[in-house]
């Protein structure tokens, strides 16, 4: 014999309450450009309290968490083309050595 399943099963048709969100049965995610948008981690982190005040005056209203993780994100992209600047450069010299 089957066991019933406790879990309740929404109507597709009926609309979506803040309660539906809050007890978990729906979880939103957000869409740009038709491309899903990873969702954030919470981490507790510990920066030297010039860095958060440097971030703080520089954000104003867009907020300074936003502004640090936006260059977190722009350092591992110069991380990357720095690198694939460096592998260019010693192919280039390699066959300036070979010629």
């Amino acid at each position: 014999m089957k066991k019933k399943s406790t879990t309740e099963t929404s109507d597709e048709n009926s609309p979506i309450t803040q309660a539906d969100i809050d007890a978990g049965k729906l979880v939103l995610r957000k869409r740009v450009g038709g491309r899903l948008v990873q969702p954030k981690k919470r981490v507790t982190l510990y920066l030297d309290a010039g860095i958060v005040d440097y971030f703080k005056e520089k954000a104003g209203q867009r907020g300074y968490q936003t502004l640090i993780n936006d260059t977190l994100k722009s350092s591992l992209s110069q991380a990357d083309i720095e690198s694939a600047l460096r592998k260019i450069i010693r192919e280039e010299l390699k066959g300036r050595k070979a010629a």
